[in-house]
């Protein structure tokens, strides 16, 4: 479909579901129970299965962390009372007293050593959390509240990557299989929420935990309720069948905020929507000549090839004309504000006549075929971006043989697989710099250590790897954040992967319920509660 006939197909949804859209109601009921409307579902319960946002903003109600981050993104106590480094390579930290479970069981160092243990065994992540906890070499009990962590190396955000770990109960997981997490046998954390109940695909139940040590949520009861497509997740918010729903199409921003009944909460984001590019291996799966034959060589592996697919996409055209300004143009991880931020790395211009001189250069003046991969339900408008991007590639040379899209569950597998050659992704940091993310995204894939976790394309660049290493050992933090800045500067410049915007996301809410936007766009029960 075409981006012209989903706006219209989007358009007619909305208005022929409109017609009997009654206000919504307040009063007693809105302080005793919350519905949210969810974009994705989570592909696991089991908290440690996943890193990415689906997993991990549903876990977050159930499952608490060593760990948790204020709204700059900067680590402050969650599970963990408080915490030191000792030497270089060891840390000592100390645990919350009088945490306990939902089943009534106390929290203790053990849950915190198995926890991160049982990483190691978790098989088949598209986003493993391998490496938040790749530099511990040894991990002790001083006591029932205290464990002492020696690293490998010396690691001066040890906590921020270990601590970003959810914590689980041994007692209520070990031996689980993955029917307990669906049946929520094993769904028992310390977190803000209990289980109450899961329908795949459908939604999630969660009652308040009165026990919780922190601040108490103010809805005793939340459902998360998945939603895929973007117009019947706000059609379902308008006929009242929904409180807050998240990623609001940028298209249907101005019907909402023409309702007085509702309000639109926005915040610029930490994700980076960006293109992976298959440049590891000589022969790409979805790597054509003109005609439609597999190519023996893959150009990808030539940066002059990928700078040129940089410089035939229009950012701007896209952020202003598909995401009706809901976006900044990008050129690197982290936007400005976040240490590691290279202030001279600025988005790819436009210039189609560069490109094809590039493309020359390269052997490749005729151009090659190649097919454009994407989710349909994470990101707003991710199908049409892919759709304009064959387009612009079209028009500079390169022979788009499809764009393809699947459903984000099915296609984050597919792409930790390697399946696809040129495909759309995000990355939402969660730190308050850029070295999580770039080690995630653009260091070379290690299994064992955890590095490039998230480098679904296996790009891999030795010079990247060691200014990156010496950053992640570096301690003081303007040393550091100069050494990370340096670091995206040699990944960027080399076009290991091909950044086109950072996301504005929008959620909308009845008038009645104040929420607070995270720039980590987290859709939390916790963060809703009456308006005064």
């Amino acid at each position: 479909m075409s981006c012209r006939r989903t706006a219209a197909f989007i358009a007619a949804t909305v208005a022929g579901m409109l017609v009997a859209v009654a206000a919504p109601e307040s009063g007693g009921a809105l302080a005793q129970s919350i519905r949210l409307g969810l974009s994705s579902e989570p592909s696991s319960l089991d908290p440690q299965f996943s890193r990415t946002g689906n997993n991990q903003v549903v876990a977050d109600h159930i499952f608490d962390r060593l760990v948790h981050v204020d709204a700059n993104n900067q680590p402050i106590p969650g599970l963990a009372a408080s915490w030191r480094s000792v030497d270089p390579l060891t840390w000592v930290v100390t645990l919350r007293p009088g945490v306990t479970f939902h089943d009534g069981k106390p929290f203790t160092a053990e849950d915190v050593v198995y926890s991160l243990d049982r990483i190691r065994t978790i098989t088949g992540s598209p986003a493993p959390f391998t490496q938040n906890i790749g530099a511990i070499a040894k991990v002790e009990i001083v006591d029932p509240m205290t464990v002492r962590f020696t690293t490998k190396r010396p690691t001066p955000q040890f906590m921020e990557q270990a601590g970003r770990v959810h914590i689980v109960s041994k007692a209520a997981i070990d031996g689980a299989k993955a029917e307990d997490f669906s049946s929520g046998k094993a769904v028992v954390g310390t977190g803000p929420y209990r289980f109450a109940g899961f329908v795949q695909g459908q939604s999630l139940t969660l009652t308040r935990n009165e026990a919780y040590w922190g601040e108490k949520p103010a809805y005793a009861q939340a459902t998360l309720r998945f939603v895929s497509n973007d117009a019947s997740r706000v059609v379902a918010l308008l006929a009242g069948e929904l409180d807050v729903v998240d990623q609001v199409p940028p298209a249907m921003l101005d019907r909402v905020r023409a309702d007085p009944n509702y309000t639109v909460h926005s915040i610029g984001s930490l994700r980076i929507v960006y293109f992976g590019v298959d440049s590891a291996r000589d022969k790409s799966p979805f790597v054509t000549d003109l005609d439609g034959k597999p190519l023996e060589t893959n150009p990808l592996r030539d940066p002059r090839v990928r700078l040129a697919l940089s410089k035939l996409i229009n950012r701007k055209a896209i952020v202003e004309r598909l995401l009706a300004g809901s976006g900044e143009p990008a050129g690197q991880l982290v936007p400005e504000g976040l240490g590691g931020f290279a202030p001279d790395l600025k988005p790819v211009e436009f210039d189609p006549e560069g490109a094809k001189k590039l493309l020359a250069e390269a052997g490749w003046e005729k151009g090659f075929g190649l097919t454009v991969h994407a989710s349909s339900d994470r990101i707003p408008r991710e199908t049409e971006v892919a759709q304009a991007v064959g387009q612009m590639l079209n028009r500079g040379g390169i022979k788009v043989n499809g764009v393809v899209t699947q459903p984000y569950a099915t296609y984050a597998t597919a792409a930790g697989k390697q399946e696809f050659s040129f495909f759309l992704f995000s990355f939402g940091t969660t730190t308050a710099d850029a070295a999580g993310g770039i080690t995630a995204v653009l260091a070379t894939f290690d299994k064992d250590t955890g590095r490039g976790a998230f480098n679904r394309a296996r790009y891999s660049n030795p010079a990247f790897d060691a200014v990156l290493t010496k950053a992640l050992e570096e301690f003081d933090p303007t040393k550091r954040n100069a050494l990370l800045a340096d670091a995206q500067r040699i990944a960027f410049r080399d076009n290991g992967i091909i950044p086109l915007y950072w996301q504005v996301v929008h959620w909308a809410g009845r008038k009645d319920i104040a929420f607070t936007p995270s720039r980590t766009e987290d859709t939390f029960a916790m963060a809703a509660r009456p308006a005064k």
